[in-house]
């Protein structure tokens, strides 16, 4: 079986598997729902102001889609794959796959490929619920670049959920590790949070959040207005194709630390 044989296989097993976990499928595809509803619908936004004192959600409801889809893109890679690994690894299942020609790069690419799939149906509903909920003004004519996007931070942080779930004790400290993560780089990578609502000290900080890339590259794809990291001053980073090449590179190191982590026997 050639390399893209083994590589479909592994990921028809993962997307089966995914399938018959109803729980799992159902909080996928409903927890963006809950997300809208409750960011985009009930709690609003008030733009009037510019973004000056007036909270996380003085923007119009276009800037915050970036955050929208940076919530799948983090939370649901972090703990599938993560999940993932540290349940072949407690039930041994890597000894077995160390007795076939199926890679470790292998295996995480079509557990990759899965979630690419999986957190890009999700980010579709997302961008239906905007367009049908709210007046945001989102650039449908951007897709493509932002299905780049989308599969480059999926592929990042399955790299990391691979990490995650190679050296935690176990399931329970996967979740833990992730949430602890994908909790801090959710609000402090120019997600929902706007940079001038930040200490003046800690904006470049933002810069090193991998997160940060997606979530700038996203809006400059889909929101009209310039993006702006520093009151006064444009970013350094402005120009999403600048945030895909930072994206992707970071996208290839961390895959490949991850892939690198999983163990072949246990």
């Amino acid at each position: 079986m050639s390399s893209i044989g083994r590589v479909r296989a592994e990921a028809g097993a993962a997307w089966r598997s995914f399938l018959r976990r109803r729980t799992a499928v159902f909080f996928t595809f409903f927890f963006p729902v809950i997300l809208i509803l409750i960011f985009a619908v009930l709690v609003q936004t008030n733009p009037g102001d510019g973004g000056s004192g007036g909270g996380i959600f003085a923007e119009p409801p276009a800037y915050y889609l970036p955050g929208y889809l940076a919530v799948v893109v983090l939370f649901t890679p972090l703990s599938r794959v993560g999940s993932s690994v540290s349940r072949h690894r407690e039930s041994n299942r890597y000894e077995k796959l160390a007795t076939t020609p199926l890679t470790r790069a292998e295996w995480l690419l079509a557990h990759t490929l899965v979630n690419v799939v999986i957190i890009g149906l999700a980010g579709l509903i997302i961008l239906a619920l905007m367009a049908l909920v709210t007046n945001a003004g989102v650039s449908f004519a951007a897709l493509p670049a932002v299905a780049v996007f989308v599969a480059l931070g999926v592929a990042l942080f399955c790299g990391v959920g691979a990490l995650l779930g190679s050296f935690a004790s176990s399931q329970d400290g996967v979740i833990a590790a992730s949430n602890a993560i994908a909790l801090p780089l959710l609000f402090l990578s120019d997600t929902f949070v706007t940079p001038n609502l930040l200490p003046e000290w800690f904006r470049p900080v933002m810069n090193l959040s991998p997160l940060t890339y997606f979530a700038r590259g996203v809006r400059e794809l889909t929101y009209d207005a310039p993006s702006i990291s520093v009151v006064g001053q444009s970013s350094p980073f402005d120009g999403w194709l600048i945030n895909l090449a930072v994206l992707a590179v970071l996208s290839l190191v961390f895959f490949a630390a991850g892939a690198r982590s999983i163990p072949q026997t246990d």
